[in-house]
């Protein structure tokens, strides 16, 4: 590209679509397989692959101790995510050598895989990194010793289906199957204790090869609060290298702190700080054409139209600064018209953010808000109070921060509330109600990480 032209402008809809596409993620794997599996035509590689269209299908390994519930973790999400089971027994046990091919070919299905148990050694680990099966998830099981010894040796099999059962925590309820069960070969405490000893031997080796996409869950826990983390890591998107800019929307109603908490981001990742107010006001003050537009209706106290709104929006989010840097916007859009007149403009934030409030919190925060006429200095007779008597005598309270006033506002937002959040199908709603860098970690949190895929 010619320097001399710098800079380069780029338009707001290319770095979108690469973000909602996962344009760069699908080309890094692609690069991945090309050189693991090394094709002498590299061409018709890169056409199969991409029309497998595979990127986002579970690649899950779930290892764990013996009686450290694995195996029925490993089935809860094969069920729920739709996707394959694989097991010593159905691979390595069936001659592995003749099947290794169509193994492979196994795991690129569309539907995914969920290794249960495997690898079982570092040399199984390092072998299934050389044939280019990469998991995208591995989620290890831990629970003292004592614990997993007392609950293998409840364990029953039923010889007729394969079916596990426990005789404390799944005894099944039909005679006919209590009777026939039998105790599997293999769950003694000396029998148990060894194969104890040969995991921890062997875990300590495996673990460090997926430090980045690793999750220890305790299994000393009911099964059903073991799985729901499990299903909850494997949801979440690992972090990825592409390019990020990030584009905030903060919704919330009046008094929810979105204003400071846009200042705290602005402040610490150099985002556009774009409050509609505030820009509302600017284009007043500057007297320019859409100020002038503007002014009539500030006169009569009376709301901006959406159409002027989106336009003085959009042309402050197309600016070189919010398309380099990313933004964070505040006190627009308040209904689902707003959110699809910005969208169409293609201003579709990435992150949207719900702070929830509760009403008594927020008429605390407002209505004892005051102001000084002589200093204009702003007061909370709680949180900072005047320093003086003299000072506190003089104070004044806008007439906006009036209960009946914040009612009237709270009643309006919430109304129009819901149909916000469908809109944003992947927002995350934070509870405001906290201290304000509490609430500004779980926002950063949401913004530095994936978002979590959600499963039908």
């Amino acid at each position: 590209m010619d320097a001399t032209t710098a800079p380069h402008r780029i338009p707001s809809e290319m770095p979108q679509y690469g973000e909602a596409k996962r344009v760069f993620e699908m080309l890094q794997n692609m690069l991945e397989q090309l050189l693991i599996h090394r094709p002498e035509e590299p061409i018709p590689f890169m056409i199969d692959y991409l029309q497998q269209n595979n990127d986002n299908v579970p690649k899950i390994v779930v290892l764990g101790p013996p009686a450290a519930g694995k195996t029925t973790i490993a089935m809860w999400l094969c069920k729920h995510l739709k996707s394959n089971l694989l097991t010593i027994e159905n691979l390595i046990a069936k001659d592995f050598s003749s099947r290794a091919a169509d193994d492979r070919r196994h795991y690129q299905k569309m539907k995914g895989w969920i290794l249960d148990g495997i690898p079982a050694t570092r040399e199984q680990a390092l072998m299934i990194q050389a044939l280019g099966i990469i998991p995208r998830h591995v989620i290890a099981l831990s629970a003292p010793d004592t614990v997993l010894i007392e609950r293998n040796l409840g364990k029953r099999i039923d010889p007729r289906t394969g079916e596990i059962y426990h005789t404390t925590f799944d005894w099944p309820p039909e005679s006919e199957i209590q009777n026939r069960l039998v105790v599997p070969a293999g769950i003694s405490e000396p029998e148990t204790a060894q194969k104890l000893l040969e995991h921890h031997r062997n875990i300590v080796r495996i673990l460090p090869l997926y430090p980045k996409i690793l999750k220890v869950i305790s299994a000393d826990q009911p099964c059903v609060d073991v799985f729901y983390q499990a299903l909850t890591y494997v949801q979440t998107n690992n972090q990825s290298n592409a390019p990020f800019t990030p584009r905030v929307l903060l919704c919330g109603p009046v008094g929810s702190g979105k204003s400071l908490q846009a200042a705290l981001l602005a402040q610490k990742y150099s985002l556009v700080n774009v409050c509609c107010g505030q820009l509302l006001k600017e284009a007043v003050a500057d007297k320019s054409k859409y100020g002038e537009v503007i002014q009539p209706f500030f006169d009569k106290e009376i709301a901006v139209p959406d159409g002027i709104v989106k336009k003085l929006l959009c042309q402050r989010l197309s600016q070189l600064d919010c398309v380099r840097r990313g933004w964070v916007l505040h006190g627009f859009p308040r209904d689902v018209d707003q959110a699809r007149m910005l969208t169409g403009r293609d201003h579709m934030p990435n992150r949207v953010f719900f702070l929830n409030v509760p009403l008594d919190s927020i008429i605390e925060r407002l209505t004892l808000r005051r102001t000084d006429p002589v200093t204009g200095e702003r007061y909370h007779l709680m949180y900072k109070p005047p320093p003086t008597i003299e000072i506190q005598a003089r104070l004044l309270q806008n007439p906006k921060d009036s209960e009946e006033q914040i009612k009237l506002q709270m009643d309006q937002f919430y109304r129009k509330c819901a149909e916000l959040e469908q809109f944003y199908e992947q927002a995350i709603t934070v509870n405001g109600d906290q201290d304000p860098y509490t609430v500004f970690e779980y926002l950063e949190s949401g913004i530095i990480n994936p978002l979590p895929t959600k499963v039908p």
